[in-house]
């Protein structure tokens, strides 16, 4: 590898020459041209110069800093270089955090960090070895490519690695984002969630592939030959989710038969019980079947003829009272006149 910066480490008093090479290489990734559909001709840059109108090749192209929108201030290497910045060419370590106090938003590209010449592989291994036994990363600050930066170093496979981090103004805020309704999240969700979680299993780095990029290829090699491009495969179909319930169960089902695993198996998130819906929706899995409805017609008859019914018992309970009220009144009419006759009938013959 081709180191990118030759600097060193300011650790306290210790200072380590290093080396800095790229740790990524994103060569492989799937990139594309730009062309003329007309005819097919490649279309190129060009860097011209806005006053003459020329084009200008790179040992002509040089360095210059916006202060106005009509004022560029011109910059050289030179002037860069004499920046009163102890960071220019030392990564000076500013403290020792925990790795859980860096969020990953603000990582940007990663850096090897190797030792340069024999007398740096002491304080080089001592500064590793610090890390690793302490459990710590240090955070520090660091020129390159012309700007300041943080930086976090940390240990990967015996070496030193260092992440660009970005400054916490360039971190947007989410605010507005997350749903603003009071949503609810029922235990027995959140309990399959992670049954989920757990169902998928451990990632295997070496079975990480980038399927676009084998895609692209192969279109490209169908064009080349004349033939047709293979017709994709259709994966699982997205639809919206109406049962969230039924949704994660179907989740772990699935992801347990890829894994050759069975519904019933138990596997490191516990099994799966199916829940039963409401017999209004499904009316299965020994819920009550959904009440059978009556055509309106016949409800309307049936309510009519109830409600002759009750009034045909309210006539004939009124009758009986009436009755009854009338042969009450006139057994009391009736023991009111003997009354007044054996009173007579008494007195006569007392006289």
């Amino acid at each position: 590898m081709r180191s990118i910066w030759n600097g060193s480490i300011s650790f306290g008093l210790v200072s380590i020459p290093v080396k800095m090479y790229s740790a990524t290489d994103s060569a492989s990734a799937v990139s594309f041209v730009q062309i003329h559909e007309k005819d097919g001709g490649r279309i190129r840059y060009r860097k011209v110069c806005e006053l003459d109108g020329e084009e200008v090749s790179q040992d002509e192209i040089g360095k210059g800093y916006q202060a106005a929108s009509d004022l560029i201030v011109p910059l050289t290497d030179a002037d860069l270089a004499s920046l009163p910045l102890p960071t220019t060419k030392t990564l000076t370590i500013l403290a020792f955090v925990d790795a859980a106090d860096i969020d990953p938003l603000q990582m940007d590209k990663a850096y090897y960090l190797g030792a340069n010449g024999p007398s740096a592989a002491k304080p080089y291994v001592l500064l590793r070895d610090a890390l690793v036994h302490h459990q710590k990363v240090a955070i520090g600050k660091v020129a390159l490519r012309n700007r300041e930066t943080l930086a976090m170093l940390r240990v990967h496979d015996d070496a030193i690695v260092m992440h660009a981090l970005l400054w916490p103004d360039q971190i947007r805020s989410p605010q507005g984002l997350a749903p603003k309704e009071d949503v609810q999240i029922r235990d027995n969700e959140l309990t399959l969630a992670e049954t989920l979680m757990d169902s998928l299993g451990e990632l295997d780095p070496a079975e990480l592939h980038d399927d676009y990029r084998d895609a692209v290829e192969e279109l490209v090699s169908a064009k080349l030959e004349g033939g047709e491009p293979a017709v994709p495969s259709e994966g699982p179909k997205r639809g919206k989710v109406i049962d969230l319930m039924a949704a994660l169960e179907d989740s772990v089902r699935a992801a347990r038969e890829e894994r050759g695993g069975t519904d019933e198996a138990a596997g490191s998130g516990g099994s799966v019980t199916r829940l039963r819906r409401k017999a209004a929706e499904s009316g299965e899995d020994g819920a009550a079947p959904p009440a059978r409805k009556t055509p309106a017609g016949t409800a309307k008859k049936t309510t009519a003829k109830r409600t002759a019914a009750k009034k045909t018992a309210a006539k004939s309970a009124a009758s009986k009272k009436s009755t009854s009220a009338g042969q009450g009144g006139a057994a009391k009419k009736a023991a009111v006149k003997k009354t007044p006759a054996k009173r007579t009938a008494a007195r006569r013959k007392a006289g």
